[in-house]
């Protein structure tokens, strides 16, 4: 492809997720922002039983979900064929052949930031924006990703994980671990779920019985973290093997910690940008959140998560984010505009990352 041509960028949202709502939306503002000059944009919808399609229709009928019902879609995928480097349509006069330049996959959670797509582009031989599929992996995985940051030395919450299955069978084994080495509040988590989805916060012995329980719907492998009492604060990263750390934004929530409903749908969650932190601590904050990236083998973006804790200061760890949200309140898109880097700029910068990651891989 010669510098003058657009590149075909396909975009792709929803998913089987429990984050498909967030995802529409993180996408509109995406394609609102995208450089139509640059790019010819694709837009792949993907329904929340699994069915892909190419959708054709405005960009606002994606946010509430119309662009199901529109009649302006049409059966695409992906294909996992490196000679095609690109997917299928299928039109009514038969199948149509699509080159890709790069995938830009606007998915959060399962199905989108677990690697499963990231791995679907590898074996398509297409630049995919973002984390490889191990790193996304790891990093959906909250049981890994505090196992790789523990022998790491990046400080961060107490845990343990197990299987709910062996919960069941051994719970007055695992409920006295929990009493003993992480104490009450702790949280009780999902190891693979991401906005929140399927967390509690637990103040007895009783409560995480039921917590377990609950957070098994959405995963079997179980994470509880002690409860860390401080400033919630995030900063954006962006890049490869350099990668840039952006301006430490902070979040009140608005909700006793920050739940799904509070990141997304309560008005009174605030964000604040730079945080209120000291230049000493706000330099640390920075400084191991691309310790952690690069620990955790992350490329393109990632949204790295810290608490501040109020005993002593100590930036804690949270977790990373490798497919941040990118709503017009999302922290990524902002901390990046208030660090220089505007939205079409950002895309730009991602779908260049993409490709420059696919040429230097083996």
């Amino acid at each position: 492809m010669n510098h003058t041509e657009k590149m075909n960028v396909a975009v792709i949202f929803g998913g089987k997720s429990s984050e498909h709502e967030v995802s529409r939306v993180s996408v509109t503002m995406v394609l609102d922002n995208i450089d139509r000059e640059k790019y010819n944009v694709y837009m792949i919808g993907i329904t929340k039983s699994g069915n892909w399609y190419l959708y054709e229709g405005a960009v606002d009928q994606i946010a509430g979900g119309q662009w199901e019902t529109s009649g302006k879609t049409t059966q695409a995928f992906i294909v996992p064929d490196a000679a095609l480097h690109g997917m299928i349509v299928m039109r009514e006069g038969g199948a149509e052949k699509l080159r890709l330049d790069a995938v830009f996959p606007v998915m959060h959670g399962k199905n989108g930031e677990d690697g499963t797509i990231q791995g679907l582009c590898a074996l398509a031989q297409i630049p995919c924006v973002g984390c490889d599929a191990a790193s996304s992996a790891v990093c959906l995985d909250k049981a890994l990703t505090n196992t790789i940051l523990d022998y790491a030395g990046i400080p961060q919450a107490k845990f343990i994980w197990f299987f709910a299955p062996y919960f069941e069978k051994h719970m007055d084994r695992i409920l006295d671990q929990i009493e003993d080495e992480l104490g009450y509040p702790c949280f009780v988590k999902p190891a693979n779920a991401g906005s929140s989805v399927g967390i509690s916060k637990c103040d007895r012995r009783g409560d995480v019985i039921d917590a377990v329980r609950f957070a098994a719907e959405h995963d079997r492998k179980i994470v509880v973290e002690e409860n860390i009492s401080g400033q919630e604060v995030e900063v954006a990263v962006l890049g490869n093997d350099e990668p840039i750390a952006s301006v430490v934004g902070e979040i009140i929530p608005a909700a006793e910690w920050y739940d799904y409903d509070a990141k997304y749908n309560d008005e009174d969650s605030k964000l604040i940008i730079p945080a209120r932190l000291d230049e000493e601590t706000s330099a640390l904050v920075r400084k191991r959140a691309i310790q952690a990236y690069k620990m955790l083998g992350c490329s393109g973006l990632a949204r790295v998560d810290f608490l501040v804790r109020k005993s002593d200061g100590q930036p804690m760890l949270n977790e990373p984010n490798t497919l941040p949200g990118f709503t017009e309140i999302s922290m990524y898109p902002k901390l990046f505009e208030a660090s220089g880097i505007g939205k079409t700029e950002l895309i730009d910068r991602l779908i260049a990352l993409a490709v420059e990651r696919s040429e230097n891989s083996l």
